[in-house]
């Protein structure tokens, strides 16, 4: 049955800051307290989604959500008037203020896994909401995530959607920025690869030493089981405790892969042979190509800082594939370089597309971060929300929309302005309409 591979963006919200809040991901530690610039911050999104739109690749916009989030503040127990809750909760903590004020729902691969319908036993496309209890304040975007993910992906005919894990630390999830899936063409079975920090229930097994591993086993081996997944089409790995600790928070950050190709560095994962030898064994009507980028030709150092593995590859009607990174590939040496070097081997991966992305690159999210993939049959993608799909005339009337919402200035100072939520909210009021998604914010119901 044919299918294709969809990219769903997230839009950069209008409280877009810079405060810090990831611990463990280097770029969004060195830039804390910066003044963030929220309109063009979404409307470097929007450039990228639109230019991927016009060389042909299907794209469609999931939607920010709400923030700050006073519906969290009061239950921690900030009472009064909205106003009133931003001046107490700023005043005794600006940590939480921030916390509640993160757009981080804009990296949407990190908000669901997702598993296509020829891969499930039900036949069905599997989302699963990541829960993100490593940090407070992507852990209070789940249940929101699924709701639009929901108004989007309505027809149960087609669709399953499952609930977050138990928001524990051994079934922390992470999403699809430690999820990969290979096949030989978008309607065949394909090979489902897991990518995992630690083993939450073996304290004798390896795990980083300086940052937290965000992703667990059991969670991924959870998220197999509810998406009906058969162990001959799943494969497990395990990220190397030493490369998390150099700053390599989620797998997306140190390999990326697509169709049968597997770009990576050497330090991405623990067993690399093993894992290689699996994973080509298991995939079915191709043999693996696995591109693997050394040491030598680019340090881990240098990978963390241009996020080249951070990246889209994306499959061409030539056959070969697209890799599309940000700006900051360009302004490190050795990064350049070898790219120039992989486009002129004729391998797999012959072009190479770059977008300035540095509002979210800032923050810490690169190209993967900011999507999702989701692979459809033409039967699937014709019951989707079709007003969530990327248009000449969604692009203009979004770009529109976001000169009138959106601040071109934005400091954690900014944060406790009840303008901004007031902003805000009619900002994503007049949304939910562009997108036809209904009345998903609870400021709406």
């Amino acid at each position: 049955m044919a299918a294709h591979e969809l990219n769903f963006d997230g839009l950069v919200g209008p409280t877009h800051n810079y405060s810090g809040l990831s611990y463990g991901n280097v770029a969004s530690e060195e830039n804390v307290m910066a003044v963030s610039n929220p309109k063009e911050a979404a409307k470097q999104g929007l450039r990228k989604m639109k230019a991927l739109h016009d060389m042909g690749f299907k794209q469609g916009v999931l939607a920010p959500h709400h923030r700050p989030n006073i519906e969290v503040l009061r239950a921690l127990g900030f009472s009064g008037s909205d106003e009133k809750v931003l001046a107490d909760v700023c005043r005794s903590s600006p940590v939480l203020l921030a916390a509640v004020s993160s757009a981080s729902c804009m990296w949407t691969a990190n908000a669901v896994t997702v598993s296509p319908s020829a891969d499930t036993l039900d036949g069905r496309v599997h989302f699963t909401a990541a829960n993100l209890n490593a940090k407070f304040h992507r852990s209070i975007e789940h249940s929101l995530t699924s709701q639009i993910m929901q108004a989007s992906f309505s027809d149960e005919r087609y669709f399953a959607h499952h609930n977050a894990l138990p928001s524990v630390s051994q079934f922390g999830d992470e999403g699809a920025a430690n999820h990969t899936r290979f096949c030989s063409d978008y309607g065949s079975g394909g090979v489902e690869f897991f990518v995992y920090g630690r083993r939450a229930f073996d304290e004798a097994a390896p795990k980083p030493k300086k940052y937290p591993a965000r992703q667990t086993l059991e969670a991924s081996e959870a998220i197999a089981r509810l998406h009906q997944l058969p162990d001959e089409q799943v494969v497990y790995a395990q990220q190397k405790p030493s490369t998390i600790d150099a700053g390599v928070f989620h797998n997306d950050v140190i390999s990326v892969g697509n169709g049968n190709v597997l770009f990576y560095h050497e330090e991405a994962f623990l067993n690399t042979e093993q894992v290689l030898s699996e994973l080509n064994r298991k995939l079915k009507g191709a043999s693996l190509e696995a591109i693997k980028v050394s040491n030598t030709d680019v340090t881990i150092n240098d990978a963390v800082r241009s996020y080249l593995f951070n990246s889209q590859l994306l499959s061409k009607p030539d056959g070969k594939m697209m890799l599309v990174v940000p700006t900051e590939c360009k302004e490190i040496a050795s990064v350049a370089s070898y790219l120039d070097q992989l486009v002129a081997s004729g391998g797999a991966i012959n072009q190479v597309e770059m977008f300035d992305l540095k509002q979210s690159m800032q923050n810490g999210g690169g190209p993967a971060c900011l999507r999702l993939r989701v692979v459809l049959t033409e039967a699937e993608q014709a019951v989707i929300n079709p007003q969530v799909m990327m248009s000449d005339q969604l692009f203009i009337r979004l770009n529109n929309w976001v000169d009138k919402h959106y601040r071109d200035r934005l400091s954690t100072e900014d944060l406790a302005d009840i303008s901004l939520l007031r902003e805000s909210e009619t900002a994503l009021d007049e949304l939910t309409q562009i997108l036809n998604l209904g009345s998903v914010y609870p400021f709406q119901k």
